[in-house]
């Protein structure tokens, strides 16, 4: 049997023949660019291709390089990131522009190592934009890339650890062509998103590596990898009320620290209220409700917290300025256009502009 080492390199050739004739064509892959390779890869953690392309663009098209990125309001810059979750992500890519600008003159340094000291960027990151924009032979071992190897290889470990990962990084490091390193990571990734996909899809027909795969010669392509179960998430009941004081909506910002830092939202409150408890808090508030409806019930999943959220909408009467403090209330077009909302409400969202008859 072949040693690992010899099937990693002896798939370059018919892999990256592969990719030759089958890579997607994707906005950033049209130049080796490494501020689009940079952005690119943060969006597309946990996030598919199709979805990702839209928001790469708008991105791109008002902050198109390292110094716009590191001047951005928060606002601004949450507001372009939303709809993809994970804000902290931009709020780590903001801050490794700031640290670009101050200690490389605006450019991402051409070296892994310091590109690993960027603030959120791990060696997965560093990886691609080493390889894919400044041709370094560093590997790039992402979910997709781990699930390949893991099958290629029958590995038996559990792909969630870190010392696994580490280890692919590894035996990948010497298998990498040295003139084609880039285009090398981007097939193996090219390789897990379409055709060595998670169990049920699977398409070894098509692979290029059928003839190098231990897990497909012993029928066990469907056993790998191999990964620990995750924690339940916490579930937590919310209620949120849409506030309308005529034609505006009240939005308060949340804290800077915790979960969905400093995005904006509707009132949301802890448990599950009912009509007469939302309209003491609401009342609470300095405001005079005039009528209240229940609305659908309807739920958000983070990562490790899943909310179960019932909802109100509660027509008040004008607002007093002291209200103002906590609140803002905002026409529900600019709502749109300038304050970062989560789409943990969108459920809600048809509400900012409909009023109560």
């Amino acid at each position: 049997m072949k040693t690992e080492e010899k099937i990693l390199k002896d798939m370059a050739k018919p892999l990256l023949l592969w990719y030759d004739q089958n890579k997607r064509s994707l906005p950033w892959r049209d130049q080796a660019n490494a501020y689009y390779t940079w952005v690119s890869e943060i969006m597309l953690r946990q996030t598919r291709v199709e979805t990702v392309k839209p928001y790469f663009l708008r991105f791109i098209r008002e902050l198109p390089d390292v110094g716009a990125l590191a001047s951005c309001s928060e606002d601004r810059l949450l507001k372009l990131w939303e709809g993809l979750g994970y804000y902290n992500r931009v709020r780590n890519m903001q801050k490794a522009a700031r640290q670009v600008q101050e200690s490389y003159g605006g450019v991402l340094p051409k070296d892994y190592q310091a590109l690993c000291s960027l603030r959120g960027i791990g060696s997965y990151t560093a990886g691609a934009i080493a390889s894919i924009a400044y041709g370094i032979p560093v590997p790039a071992v992402d979910g997709n890339v781990l699930r390949v190897l893991s099958r290629l290889l029958e590995n038996e470990e559990d792909i969630l650890k870190q010392s696994v990962k580490t280890g692919m990084e590894r035996l990948l490091k010497e298998a990498i062509p040295k003139d084609r390193p880039g285009d090398f990571n981007q097939a193996l990734m090219e390789l897990g998103a379409v055709v060595c996909v998670p169990s049920g899809r699977i398409e070894c027909g098509s692979c290029p590596l059928n003839d190098l795969c231990r897990a497909r010669a012993s029928g066990r392509v469907t056993e790998l990898p191999k990964k620990s179960e995750k924690k339940p998430r916490t579930v937590q009941k919310r209620t949120i009320v849409v506030i309308r004081d005529g034609d505006c909506l009240a939005l308060c910002k949340r804290p800077k620290e915790g979960l969905l830092a400093s995005l904006y939202e509707p009132m949301n409150l802890t448990g599950h209220l009912q009509e007469q408890e939302v309209l003491k808090e609401v009342a609470n508030l300095g405001l005079v409700p005039l009528r209240i409806r229940q609305l659908e019930d309807a739920k958000h999943i983070f990562s490790h917290v899943e909310w179960r959220m019932k909802g109100y909408q509660v027509q008040v009467e004008a607002v007093e300025e002291k209200v103002k403090d906590r609140y803002i209330f905002v026409d529900p077009e600019k709502s749109g256009r300038f304050y970062p909302i989560p789409s943990a409400y969108d459920a809600y969202a048809k509400y900012w502009k409909e009023n109560m008859s």
